[in-house]
């Protein structure tokens, strides 16, 4: 046979399988049915190749993410009636949209599905089929084993306290009381949403109990919450990874304090500062004997010395024998005077490298106008997504899981500095700068700041720009398209009057680009807006913020 000869059909059916599993898309899948005399129809019914099925339909979904795979809806109905109901009983593994669900499900049967992931999950969909009543209740209260849910509700929308209790009802108890065979839950918000967390701080001691629950994957308000969920309700949990809100300093509530023997991998972050961390944070990870992974996100102050691997190995890492996995980012702010030594980034890193953690990197900064110091230390590669209370400088290195950043100066940022940013944190969404420098008298110096030496600086993937400053070269900085390209920026927090001198009253050409896609602008400080103003932001949907905030 001749090479030009040979076809797709040609092939053995290994060779196609692994072709069609590298796909791995919605569309092959549905363009390739009843094609070739049924060949391929026999092929994408194996069970190897239809185990997991990813849909997401284009019309429901709302976000910037690269990764999230979407099919429209007429694919979509096509699909539910002529594929999915000859193959629904090989499917063990759904991922979908909460939009598109009824129809999906509604097609087969599924009499080997398992596992579940919702994406843009919310509390009507919990109201609707996490029930007693659900028309899924065949396949949710005794199939499923693993429940994934990227929740898309607005803390801010649900708000309050009484609404705060029916949610807890509504869906996390509800969960768990739906779902008899459930071991593995997640409970995820979206990049752009910040949904209401698990409290049971005041509910029944039998609230949330699970005896067959091994992994769980939650944002709770509180540490007593956490605490609450290590108290035995849990019994089997051997995966614990936990988002609190705030970590208090206060130690009123008793709690269990025995050893958490099954725990083997805890994760905990915390994006709001503690100054509990000595009191009831060490005690809390000197209780988990078996851990052999630990993932740790926090900010601490109000702390006499930085928190360095002298410190982490007496009182955590030496009490945890089986620990083979530490990924950490901490900061520390502490309280200086002249009297206080200061220490150098190789000075903290060589307390690392002490107890044999080489991949680490720190960086130190002092502040005698606040009388303050800030210490970030971290493993590397950093793992996180979130940086915070960045001064003045950035280890050299590239964070490439960074979205969300912020920085404050003491000493006026400059171009190189941004470019650094840039550079550093190539996939940043979310940046804010902060600084109490006073306002400069002589604004027009720095407007014609024009550095030629440097090329525009990229920020390709920024979506929110957050610039709480007195200094308008900041403003001049980003929104200046001779100096910066921010493409996909769609939420701009400023002070107005600082945007209006920029803009020449949004009249500036030089500015206009920038500004082309903003949705949210929110000013820190009073509007007056121009007549022209809607001309200059086409798109946008206002909110004004009082300075008082």
């Amino acid at each position: 046979m001749n090479q030009s000869d040979i076809h797709l059909v040609d092939l053995p059916n290994e060779i196609l399988l692994m072709i069609l599993k590298r796909l791995d898309n919605i569309n092959v899948l549905y363009s390739l049915m009843g094609t070739f005399d049924g060949q391929f129809d026999i092929l994408l019914q194996d069970n190897i190749f239809t185990n997991t099925l990813n849909m997401i339909s284009r019309s429901s979904t709302d976000n910037d993410d690269d990764d999230i795979y979407s099919i429209d809806d007429q694919i979509l109905d096509r699909f539910c009636i002529d594929i999915l109901p000859k193959i629904h009983h090989n499917v063990k593994h759904l991922i979908l949209e909460s939009m598109s669900m009824k129809r999906i499900l509604l097609a087969g049967n599924y009499p080997n599905l398992t596992s579940l992931k919702l994406f843009n999950f919310g509390q009507n969909i919990a109201l609707n089929y996490f029930t007693d009543k659900s028309i899924f209740q065949h396949i949710f209260k005794y199939q499923i084993t693993e429940l994934i849910l990227e929740n898309n509700d607005n803390y801010d929308y649900v708000g309050g306290r009484i609404l705060s209790k029916e949610y807890n009802n509504n869906i996390y108890v509800s969960i768990l009381s739906l779902f008899k065979n459930l071991q593995s839950l997640s409970i995820v918000g979206s990049f752009t949403s910040s949904y209401p967390p698990l409290s049971i701080v005041d509910l029944p001691s039998i609230t949330f109990c699970s005896s067959i629950l091994t992994k769980l994957c939650i944002n709770v308000r509180s540490l007593d919450d956490c605490l609450y969920l290590l108290d035995g309700r849990l019994k089997q949990l051997t995966i614990f990874i936990v988002q609190i809100r705030y970590i208090y300093n206060d130690l009123s509530i008793i709690h269990n304090t025995d050893d958490l023997s099954n725990l083997k991998y805890f994760s905990l972050t915390c994006y709001n500062l503690t100054n509990a961390y000595d009191n009831r944070m060490i005690p809390l990870f000197r209780r988990m004997i078996n851990l052999e992974k630990l993932t740790l996100y926090i900010r601490i102050t109000d702390r006499h010395t930085f928190v360095d691997g002298t410190h982490l190995h007496k009182e955590i890492l030496m009490h945890m024998l089986q620990l083979h996995t530490f990924i950490f980012y901490i900061s520390t702010i502490i309280q200086i005077n002249d009297l206080v030594h200061r220490l150098s980034n190789n000075d903290i890193q060589q307390t690392f490298k002490n107890i044999g953690y080489y991949q680490t990197s720190c960086t130190v900064s002092y502040c005698r106008r606040s009388s303050k110091a800030i210490c970030h230390v971290f493993s590397l590669p950093f793992a996180f997504d979130r940086l915070e209370v960045i001064i003045n400088r950035l280890p050299i290195i590239i964070f490439h899981h960074i979205t969300y950043l912020t920085v404050f100066d003491m000493i006026q940022f400059k171009q190189e500095f941004f470019v650094l940013i840039a550079k550093a944190c190539p996939l940043l969404k979310h940046f804010g700068i902060f600084n109490r420098m006073l306002l400069l008298r002589n604004f027009d110096k720095y407007k014609a700041d024009y550095i030629q030496s440097y090329s525009i600086i990229q920020f390709s993937h920024l979506i929110s720009l957050d610039m709480m400053v007195q200094d308008q070269y900041y403003i001049e900085q980003f929104l200046l398209d001779t100096k910066t390209h921010v493409p996909r920026l769609i939420e701009l927090k400023l002070f107005y009057s600082h945007l209006k001198n920029v803009t020449k009253n949004f009249t500036r050409d030089a500015t206009r680009h920038n500004c082309a896609h903003i949705k949210r602008l929110i000013c820190y400080d009073t509007c007056d807006y121009p007549k022209k103003f809607d001309h200059y932001f086409p798109s946008l949907n206002i909110v004004s913020y009082p300075s008082s905030t």
